[in-house]
């Protein structure tokens, strides 16, 4: 909430002092430095709260009418502009007494005030858009670089075992996972093993033989066959069906 925000404070009050150390409106001439600056610091708060939270109400108006974000943003500002100005000449009239000012120069201070406000308000949501806009690219930066998720399969490894996936190889009616840290039998079909190696890039070469591609160092033609040679210096059979797939990922000349 802005009531308990540090940095509307803060600038409530640099506001106040900027004023009372200006004495607009005659102040500097009726009034000592330390009450003056006290008024302002008052006077800064009042309009601060009063037309923010009329400039919301607005916003909120206009927003559920599905007006555009930046009429709205002029109007509110208006608003709030309006707002302050009304509420500087009340105040300082029952302090000063109506006397205390000149037509012209309310008309003046109206216009400024107004127009200050527009600028203010616009200048806010601009900054905020762009803050939001940044925030939100520094997330999908993050996502994009961050690793990709563990395979779900190696959940059903052993801890010490659960490492970097090299190949699923069938063996009888289990599949051995083997990875950077060791090889382990898993009671499950070929098909199902392929289907929760997740994000890691590989490929079926061999009805008994997936791989992943990543973990490839060599591969050799084998007649119409080939061999791929992985990071674990064991040797896997390319069948004749999968070598125009593994021809066409880059693994063979």
């Amino acid at each position: 909430m802005l009531v308990t925000s540090r940095g509307a404070w803060i600038g409530i009050v640099a506001v106040g002092l900027i004023l009372g150390l200006a004495g607009p409106f005659g102040t500097e001439d009726v009034m000592r430095t330390l009450p003056r600056l006290v008024y302002w610091v008052v006077i800064a708060a009042i309009g601060f709260f009063a037309g923010s939270g009329s400039a919301t109400i607005v916003a909120e108006t206009l927003r559920a009418r599905r007006v555009g974000m930046w009429p709205a943003v002029i109007v509110a500002g208006a608003v709030a502009g309006f707002v302050n100005f009304a509420l500087l000449i009340v105040l300082n009239g029952a302090v000063f007494g109506t006397e205390f000012f000149e037509l012209d120069a309310i008309l003046i201070l109206g216009t400024n005030v107004i127009v200050i406000s527009i600028i203010i308000a616009a200048a806010f949501v601009g900054i905020q858009r762009h803050v939001t806009g940044a925030a939100e690219g520094q997330m999908k930066g993050a996502a994009t670089t961050a690793s990709p998720a563990p395979p779900r399969l190696l959940a059903r490894l052993p801890l010490e075992k659960r490492g970097r996936l090299i190949s699923i190889s069938v063996q009888d009616h289990y599949v051995e996972v083997a990875t950077n840290t060791g090889t382990d039998l898993i009671l499950m079909r070929l098909s199902d093993a392929m289907d929760e190696t997740g994000d890691v890039a590989g490929m079926q070469v061999h009805r008994s033989h997936w791989v992943a591609t990543g973990e490839v160092t060599a591969a050799r033609r084998d007649g119409a066959r080939a061999i791929l040679t992985l990071s674990d210096g064991r040797d896997i059979p390319v069948s004749r069906t999968y070598v125009p797939a593994v021809k066409e990922a880059g693994l063979l000349p």
